[in-house]
C-alpha cells in the first residue's frame, strides 16, 4: 500500500500559521506535537461522509477519531441532515427561540435517567461550568474535587497549577483525587468536611497518552453513597463518553444516578451543542442563575439532536458500536499477536484506547506504528482514545487490519526491540 502524501495540506498550513496562532490548534495543534511522527497526518480536510473523511490532496481515511467524538450516527447522517435542513428553512438563531428547543429537552429527558430537566449551550466547557456553579450555589460550598489527569475543558476553574495564563486563586478551591482510589477519595473529603459542593469526574478515566482506567465494580456506588452522606453534589462529565456507553447515560451504565450530567459531542452527530441536565431538586437553582451565550439557543443543532436521539435509540447505536469496537481491537490485538508484539488495549470498545508496548515504555514505536497506518488510510491518534460509528464495515475493519499489519512490519523493520519473543 502507497503512503499518503500531504502536499496541499502542508502548503495551507504554512498559510494558516500566517494568521492563525499555531496554524492549526487543539487535537491537531502542529506546534504542540499532536501529529508524531510529522508528515504522518493530514492537516485539512475536504470532505466527510459516513465513516470516512477525505483531505485536501484527495488521500480517503477511515475516521477512528469520528471527529473526536461527534461523529456517531456516521458524517452527513440523511435523517439528522434533513432535519436540519427541515430546521434551516425555519430560521437559526432568531431574537425568539425556537420550540424545537422544547422537543429536544423532551427528547433528553426521556432517553437519560438522571435528567429531569435540560439546559443548552454550545461546548462541553460551557456545561461542565455551570454544573460546578450550580454545585456551589445549591450549597454555599466552594471547593470542587476533580480526578488527577482527567479533562473537563479550558476554562480557569479546571486547570491546574502552572497553567499558562491561569492565576493560583482561579484554582484555589480544586481538591486532586486519584481516579478509582475511594479510599484516597473518602479521605480527602473527609479532611475538608463541609467545605465540598461537588466531585466532577469523567465516568472513567480518558487519559491521554496512557492506558485508560475503569472504575472497580463498586467504585461509583460507594462514591454515590459517600456524596449522599456528605451533601455533596455528583457530576459526571459524559461530554466525550456519552451516549457511545449507555443511551441512558453513563452513570447509568455503571449502575448510579448522577446529580447532574454534562452532555456533548454525540449529541448532535456533530452539530454544535452541548447539553446538562440534571434531577429535579436542582432546577430551581439553575433557574435562579445568570447563564447564557450569543448561539446557545440556535434551533438547527436541536433539530440535528432530535433527529439524533431517535435514531440512535431506534437503531441500538450503542449495541452497535460496542460490536464494532470488540471486533476492531480484538482484529488489531490478533495482528500484533502474529507479529510477536504486544497491543495493550483499554477503555470501552466504543472509546478504545490502544498502544504497541515497548519494553523500554518508550512511545516511539507506537507513534511510528500509527503513523504508518495513517498515511495509509486509518486515521487513528497515537495520544487520545479513539471512537467508533455505526456506519464502520466489516470491509472497513478487514481493511484497517490489513494496514496495521504492513505498518507494524515497517515499524519492527526499525525498532526490533519491540518483540516479545
Amino acid at each position: 500500500m502507497d503512503a499518503y502524501k500531504y502536499t496541499k495540506s502542508f502548503e495551507l498550513y504554512d498559510r494558516a500559521e500566517k494568521v492563525i496562532p499555531c496554524g492549526i490548534y487543539g487535537h491537531l495543534g502542529v506546534g504542540r506535537s499532536r501529529l508524531n511522527p510529522m508528515g504522518s497526518y493530514p492537516l485539512f480536510a475536504d470532505r466527510a461522509e459516513g465513516t470516512y473523511i477525505w483531505d485536501v490532496d484527495g488521500n480517503r481515511f477511515i475516521d477512528y477519531a469520528c471527529a473526536y467524538g461527534p461523529n456517531v450516527l456516521g458524517y452527513q447522517d440523511p435523517e439528522v441532515e434533513a432535519a436540519a435542513l427541515a430546521q434551516e428553512k425555519k430560521g437559526n438563531c432568531t431574537t425568539v427561540v425556537s420550540p424545537v428547543m422544547i422537543e429536544c429537552a423532551e427528547e433528553l429527558i426521556k432517553t437519560v435517567t438522571c435528567a429531569d430537566w435540560a439546559f443548552f449551550a454550545k461546548n462541553g466547557g460551557d456545561v461542565t461550568t455551570l454544573a460546578v456553579m450550580v454545585a456551589r450555589h445549591a450549597t454555599g460550598r466552594k471547593k470542587i474535587v476533580m480526578m488527577k489527569s482527567c479533562y473537563h475543558g479550558v476554562t480557569q476553574w479546571c486547570q491546574t497549577p502552572g497553567t499558562p495564563g491561569v492565576l493560583d486563586e482561579e484554582i484555589s478551591n480544586n481538591l486532586y483525587a486519584k481516579f478509582n482510589d475511594y479510599e484516597g477519595l473518602k479521605a480527602l473529603i473527609e479532611a475538608h468536611e463541609g467545605e465540598i459542593a461537588g466531585i466532577i469526574s469523567m465516568p472513567y478515566n480518558h487519559i491521554s497518552h496512557y492506558d485508560n482506567v475503569l472504575p472497580d465494580a463498586d467504585y461509583w456506588k460507594k462514591v454515590r453513597k459517600l456524596c449522599d452522606e456528605k451533601g455533596i453534589y455528583l457530576i459526571i462529565d459524559d461530554v466525550r463518553a456519552g451516549f457511545r456507553m449507555d443511551l441512558a447515560g453513563s452513570d447509568h451504565y455503571f449502575g448510579i444516578k448522577a446529580d447532574m450530567l454534562c452532555l456533548g459531542k454525540a449529541i448532535a452527530n456533530g452539530w454544535n451543542m452541548s447539553a446538562l441536565v440534571g434531577v429535579a431538586k436542582l432546577k430551581p437553582v439553575v433557574e435562579d442563575m445568570n447563564y447564557t451565550g450569543s448561539f446557545w439557543l440556535s434551533s438547527i443543532p436541536f433539530a440535528a439532536s432530535v433527529a439524533t436521539l431517535r435514531k440512535m435509540r431506534r437503531i441500538d447505536s450503542v449495541g452497535i458500536m460496542q460490536r464494532i469496537g470488540r471486533e476492531l481491537t480484538e482484529g488489531l490485538r490478533q495482528v500484533c499477536d502474529s507479529n510477536d508484539t504486544l497491543l495493550s488495549v483499554t477503555g470501552l470498545p466504543s472509546l478504545f484506547k490502544i498502544i504497541l508496548k515497548d519494553p523500554d515504555e518508550s512511545l516511539i514505536p507506537h507513534q511510528q506504528w500509527i503513523g504508518e497506518m495513517v498515511r495509509r488510510g486509518i486515521y487513528i491518534s497515537h495520544f487520545h482514545n479513539m471512537f467508533t460509528n455505526v456506519m464502520i464495515s466489516r470491509e472497513d475493519l478487514q481493511y484497517t487490519f490489513d494496514v496495521a499489519d504492513e505498518a507494524l512490519k515497517i515499524t519492527l523493520r526499525d525498532h526490533p526491540e519491540i518483540r516479545i519473543r
